[in-house]
């Protein structure tokens, strides 16, 4: 069909007008899937909205970390929407898309996976311990070999104050994988002293003075018994361990070396008062063949004199 001539050519529009027939037949034809298509993507953002906010409590009432918390919730919320995403193209028969799209998002999660594979592991640890909850700021732990106080747990690292006041950060992979000592989470904490007394020394007198030493000057929990072990026959005294418990809720760094210094200092008075001798290494020399001899009686007689 020939509509007009324009510089002397003759335009034809007959196939265009065909296609847009043939578009107009498909899309009356799949009018029922796109009707279908659009409830499910109203009926998906409604559901979303909602659940965001059901995401959101329930996240935080399992996870105490806000953060990790958020980042729970907004997982959730994705992958509802991925869902209703899916079904809208399952319903506009584009199956094929459908498939397309999980084969490239597995290919690239892959790939995506081996390039951050340490950021991912990071990422994946810290909700681990935040689910767990192990510690929580404010504790007093004992991580990689760095004792301090929990500053902050994010998603890629955990964050101590040492002792010395020193700033250490300890990735989340690290931290889930090794040996954690929480001396905060129970409340409580136990004292291990070890010391020893003279060979010549009475040992049920000694085992008296020391825990009347302790129990009067020490604090120490009253609900726990002070208990004194002999175990050892040293090289130059018989040793000891003596075990207290500090009392309720002093489980911190400071309150540990106070009682373990007042403990040591109440033993030392108590025993200088008492004749109790704490020996200093000593050394025998044996001047004989089978031993046992004094240096007077190896000596030739001359030397004597």
């Amino acid at each position: 069909m020939y509509l007009f001539e324009l510089f002397g050519l003759e335009l034809d529009f007959q196939p265009l007008f065909d296609e847009l027939q043939r578009w107009w037949s498909l899309l009356l034809r799949n009018l029922p899937n796109l009707l279908l298509a659009a409830i499910v993507v109203v009926v998906g953002y409604i559901i979303t909205g909602f659940t965001k906010k059901y995401f959101n409590k329930i996240s935080r009432r399992v996870i105490a970390d806000s953060t990790v918390a958020g980042l729970l919730s907004s997982v959730l919320t994705a992958l509802l929407i991925l869902a209703f995403l899916f079904l809208t193209l399952s319903v506009l028969k584009l199956t094929g898309i459908v498939t397309s799209l999980l084969a490239g998002a597995g290919v690239v999660g892959l790939a995506l996976g081996l390039a951050f594979q340490d950021p991912i592991l990071n990422l994946f640890s810290g909700i681990l311990l935040s689910v767990r909850s192990l510690f929580r700021e404010g504790d007093l732990i004992e991580v990689n070999g760095h004792l301090g106080k929990v500053k902050e747990v994010t998603l890629r690292h955990t964050t101590l104050i040492t002792l010395q006041g020193q700033d250490v950060m300890i990735p989340n992979k690290i931290v889930a994988q090794d040996i954690i000592k929480n001396y905060s989470k129970l409340g409580i904490r136990r004292v291990d002293l070890s010391c020893g007394v003279s060979y010549g020394d009475d040992l049920e007198k000694v085992r008296e003075i020391t825990l009347n030493a302790v129990k009067e000057k020490v604090d120490y929990d009253k609900h726990r018994k002070v208990e004194l072990f002999f175990n050892e026959f040293g090289d130059s005294s018989i040793n000891y361990t003596l075990r207290f418990w500090l009392s309720d809720g002093k489980s911190g760094q400071a309150d540990y070396l106070e009682a373990q210094s007042e403990a040591i200092m109440a033993i030392k008075q108590a025993y200088d008062a008492n004749d109790i001798m704490i020996p200093f290494p000593i050394r025998t020399l044996d001047f004989g063949i089978k031993g046992g001899e004094k240096l007077s009686t190896m000596l030739p007689t001359e030397h004597q004199e």
